[in-house]
């Protein structure tokens, strides 16, 4: 049956019907429908069930406040549990199932819980399920954990059929909100020349104003809007997006956005989602305000609804939950709702105003057409349970009991309004108790502050706390010019004039009647979702649980998807009735983003599949992948671990380009490796802060190895410094370091030293960084200047070792650093990333003569540990420190202080007992297995022979023709020759002698040649 009333619906096309399914059934809508207003209009009232106790809930808001109508919409890989209903817009083909209930919505066997509620108050569980503790594996956890969650999770075998993307905006405005307010704000910082972005949440635009009625500059709101769109979108300053939320705002001016950009259209074509991330100098949230329910005996029963929910229904979708209807009220703003009804022809039963005065104007309208209006009067209940089939009405003040049954069949509540302050206090607004309006409200004296310390956010309209059509129209045109301003901008404060009937004040009220005596049987409830009773949170403050945030927990009111949008003030209320104390004095809970739930896809973007974590590549990727490369994932790069000929093992290769690059000359693609310029007036003495080593007295043109700790004192990073400029510094990092230690050195100027002259850009992925290496590099290098003409000099004399100079080499503009990872004459070599691959060609071809071989990382991994020298992540673990690695050296005994440095004078860091690394050879020149420990004598405490040390990186030198490897040995520098024991996982001793880490060429002849 369909209860689609005529001559209503203003937002639908009756030409245009739209069939889709609801739990298999067939029904029909039309364009411009909400997946809530079809079902209202194929009278659908009961959506699904609550979590705890199973009972039949209908729907009760029509916006993103909805609570109850949680669905799984759609099938296989287009599968989504908790959408929203209300929030839904219908398409053809939309296919969506009710939760939470077994076997059938009609028919639910977990509605039992309902009766059994009065052994299932809050905290039950945390009483309930503790003895005996044998039971709560087997028995208890099972039950819980199959109950737990609401909805059913999509099919993990079915890959997401949707792309999502995210979108960068700058703004000097944002506004929140596409209401009046937030349309008036938007055209007085649009007409100031502000770059302004306006994001609104639903389809339409305009709010609450062309349901409410009034007029706004003498014409309907709605007539306005459509003027004031067209104008804006005159506007090239001015930047529009509907059907996107306000997510959440940030420190700094940051915001997102959440847009739906084709769930109305599924299956067009395009990214489902977009994440806007946006930064504004200025935001105004005009997020309007949220209508409270009333609490009352069976406010749950489907057909109670909120009064401007209804009127929405009837005025946009031309949707009813009823033809007699009973509006209950402490405000004028109900009466609307009444005369909305009444003007599509539904039958107002009763208008109950809690008020003894009742209201102003709007009662008189409602009065004068003869609907029966009663004063001092509220609900005692509702019954029945699958919809309203009566309802019992009393005094207000409880005296008397119930004293009247009317038939009815829907109930249109009102408990006043709420403001929606949540991206305000997002990022630490704070919020006033306004007693004539029973909400709390923005504080404008204390805004979110920005680095500057002055507020960047402001709020416009109802979100402010006024909510007459006048004073939100006010509003938001002074919103609109404080951002501007605020933003460099001159604005003209001048409103649009708003005109709607004046209202008689409100009336707080959190319960019907006002003084129901406590009862754990009385359902009255407070979070639909959560199935939050009034006697739960009363019985929360007997137990002693007085705060607001304990009482959140102990109950989880406000806990659920929707955030506590309709309880949460009621909660407090009661909760500060209970504890015999005022609202403010309770305070209110936390406010977190997302405002409304956001969907996992938009969170991730593009990072899915094969670019969950784009794979990082060099400018020589295809040449090395075209080349025989063996890739090792090194962070989020692939770099060649050897380059593997035809018929040859990849221990074969590594050893062959060992050998090469010993005698010849190698090539390596070092462009991997971090490149942070560190540029400002105090960049020398925030460096001489971040290395255990001096930097600041580096001169213009020379190169220094530089150690890094982290806060503790351990070893985090290491790299060459090069000094650019009298203000420049260039620091090389580890591959995977770049951008942890870019983000730890922004991290400690933003916090710490924010006064500090210093500017750090990451430039890894600029450069294509080539070392050449080996006896003949600098014949190479020599002879690719000859064919050009002349280049820079890179001679010993001209180029010493640890020295680095801009030129050309090859006719390639480059800048040359003389420092050697291997021990033998090298130079590094960067180069613009665009050039990358041509200097890599023009290098290889002058090489040829020379036996020039590309090698990959396992080779530079031997060379290095030939020489004696570290690898971040090999020899250090998080818990080395550089003393244990010999690296006293680096330490500069002449600084005040460095990062770490306190933590390395603590006794642990300085005991004697602490490992320390050396060289190890087998006795029999075999390879020690990686990461084998050495036993000593006696046991510990376990009954395991005492560990002494342990191997940190092992190999097989060509060049030796041995095994060699470097490790962590208690008294290792004292202990030289002597033999320990490595015992290997399968039962073999490996027998290794203690030796210098430094296995070739230990005075460095061959770097410095």
């Amino acid at each position: 049956m369909s209860t689609r009333l005529a001559n209503q619906g203003r937002l639908i096309d009756r030409s245009k019907p739209i069939e889709f399914t609801f739990n298999g059934t067939r029904m029909t809508g039309y364009a411009g429908d909400t997946l809530a207003s079809a079902l209202l209009a194929n009278d659908q009232l009961l959506v699904g069930r609550s979590f705890k106790y199973h009972r039949p809930r209908g729907l009760v808001a029509s916006g993103a406040e909805e609570p109850n109508a949680l669905v799984g919409l759609g099938t296989g890989a287009r599968f989504e549990p908790n959408q929203r209903a209300t929030t839904t817009e219908l398409f053809s083909g939309l296919s969506a199932q009710s939760q939470n209930h077994w076997p059938s919505l009609e028919f639910d066997v977990g509605v039992v819980n309902n009766k059994l509620a009065r052994f299932l108050p809050a905290g039950f569980y945390y009483k309930t399920f503790i003895h005996p503790k044998p039971f709560w594996k087997h028995v208890y956890e099972p039950i819980i954990r199959k109950s737990a969650g609401l909805g059913q999770a999509p099919d993990r075998e079915l890959k997401d059929a949707d792309t999502y993307e995210h979108f960068y905006f700058f703004a000097d405005v944002l506004v929140v909100g596409g209401g009046v307010a937030g349309l008036q704000a938007a055209l007085t910082a649009g007409r100031s020349g502000a770059k302004v972005l306006v994001i609104e949440q639903n389809a339409h635009w305009g709010g609450r104003a062309p349901v409410d009625g009034g007029t706004i500059d003498g014409d309907d709101p709605e007539a306005w809007v459509e003027q004031a769109l067209a104008e804006l979108t005159a506007m090239e300053n001015v930047t529009l997006r509907n059907r996107c939320m306000g997510s959440g705002v940030y420190d700094h001016g940051y915001a997102l956005g959440y847009e739906r950009l084709t769930d109305h259209t599924p299956g067009q074509g395009g990214p489902r989602h977009r994440l806007w991330r946006i930064r504004a100098k200025q935001i105004v949230t005009a997020t309007g305000a949220i209508e409270r329910p009333l609490s009352f005996a069976g406010n749950d029963v489907p057909g109670v609804m909120l009064a401007a929910a209804m009127r929405d229904y009837v005025v946009n979708w031309g949707a009813t939950p009823g033809q007699r209807v009973v509006v209950a009220t402490n405000n004028d703003d109900a009466y609307r709702t009444a005369l909305a009804l009444h003007g599509a022809g539904v039958e107002v039963v009763r208008v109950l105003d809690t008020r003894e005065a009742g209201g102003g104007a709007l009662m008189d309208e409602v009065r004068a057409l003869g609907i029966r209006v009663e004063c001092g009067r509220g609900i005692a209940k509702v019954k029945d349970g699958k919809h309203v089939t009566k309802v019992a009405i009393c005094a207000q003040n409880g005296q008397g009991g119930a004293q009247e049954e009317v038939e009815a069949d829907a109930v249109a509540m009102s408990g006043g309004w709420s403001p929606v302050v949540h991206l305000w206090s997002h990022c630490g607004g704070k919020l006033l108790w306004d007693d004539a309006q029973a909400h709390f409200r923005p504080d404008p004296s204390r805004p979110p502050l920005g680095a500057d310390g002055e507020g960047f956010v402001v709020t416009a309209g109802a979100a402010s706390g006024p909510l007459t059509l006048d004073a939100v129209l006010a509003d938001g045109a002074e919103a609109g010019a404080k951002a501007a301003a605020a933003a460099g901008f001159k604005a003209d404060a001048t409103a649009a004039k708003g005109e709607a009937q004046d209202e008689a004040p409100m009336q707080p009220v959190w319960l019907m009647p006002a003084r129901a005596e406590i009862n754990l049987r009385m359902k009255a409830w407070l979070d639909f979702q959560n199935d939050v009773k009034v006697s739960d949170v009363q019985l929360a403050a007997r137990e002693g649980y007085e705060s607001v945030e304990h009482t959140k927990r102990y109950t989880t009111l406000g806990m659920a998807t929707d955030q506590g949008k309709l309880s949460n003030i009621n909660g407090l209320a009661i909760l500060a009735d209970s504890l015999g104390s005022e609202i403010p004095q309770v305070g209110t809970t936390t406010f977190r983003p997302p405002y409304h739930p956001i969907s996992m896809g938009a969170i991730g973007g593009e990072a899915r599949g094969e670019i969950f974590q784009p794979l990082r590549k060099t400018p020589m990727y295809d040449w090395h992948d075209g080349n025989g490369a063996d890739w090792e994932p090194v962070g989020h790069w692939r770099r060649p671990y050897a380059y593997v000929r035809s018929g040859e093992s990849v221990k074969e290769a590594v050893n062959r380009e060992i050998t090469n690059t010993r005698q010849n000359v190698g090539m390596l693609d070092a462009s991997t490796l971090g490149k942070l310029i560190v540029k400002g007036p105090d960049a020398g003495r925030f460096l001489d802060m971040m290395y255990t080593n001096m930097m600041s007295t580096l001169k213009v043109g020379k190169c220094r190895y530089g150690l890094m700790c982290s806060e503790n004192g351990f070893l985090s990073d290491d790299g060459v410094v090069a000094r650019i400029d009298e203000d420049t510094w260039l620091c090389h990092t580890t591959t995977g370091g770049a951008d942890r230690i870019h983000a730890h050195m922004e991290e400690w100027l933003q916090t710490e030293w924010w006064d500090w002259k210093v500017y750090v850009a990451n430039v890894t992925e600029q450069y294509a960084q080539i070392a050449v290496v080996g006896p003949k590099a600098r014949k190479v290098l020599e002879k690719l200047n000859g064919a050009a003409g002349g280049g820079l000099d890179v001679s010993k004399e001209a180029l010493p070792f640890m020295e680095w100079k801009d030129g050309e080499i090859g006719g390639f503009k480059c800048r040359v650093y003389r420092i050697s990872f291997s021990g033998e004459l090298s130079y590094e070599i960067a180069v613009a990333a665009s050039d990358g691959q041509a200097f890599w060609d023009a290098l290889m071809a002058a090489g040829q003569e020379f036996g020039v071989m590309p090698y990959g990382t396992e080779c530079l991994h031997v060379l290095r540990a030939e020489k004696g020298f570290i690898m971040i992540g090999d020899e250090t673990d998080g818990t080395v420190i550089p003393q244990d690695l010999g690296l006293n050296w680096a330490i500069s005994k002449k600084k005040e202080d460095f990062i770490g440095k306190r933590a390395q004078l603590r006794s642990h860091m300085a005991d004697p007992e602490r490992w320390k690394l050396v060289g190890l050879e087998t006795t029999d020149g075999s390879v020690l297995p990686d990461g084998a420990y050495a036993v000593g004598n006696g046991v510990n405490a376990n009954g395991q022979k005492n560990t002494i040390g342990r191997v940190t990186s092992t190999y097989y030198s060509p060049t030796l023709g041995k095994g060699i490897a470097m490790g962590l040995v208690k008294h290792g520098p004292d202990r030289m020759g002597e033999v320990l024991d490595f015992p290997g996982t399968d039962g073999t001793i490996f027998k290794a002698r203690i030796v210098d880490p430094v296995f070739y060429d230990k005075e460095g002849e061959k770097q410095n040649v």
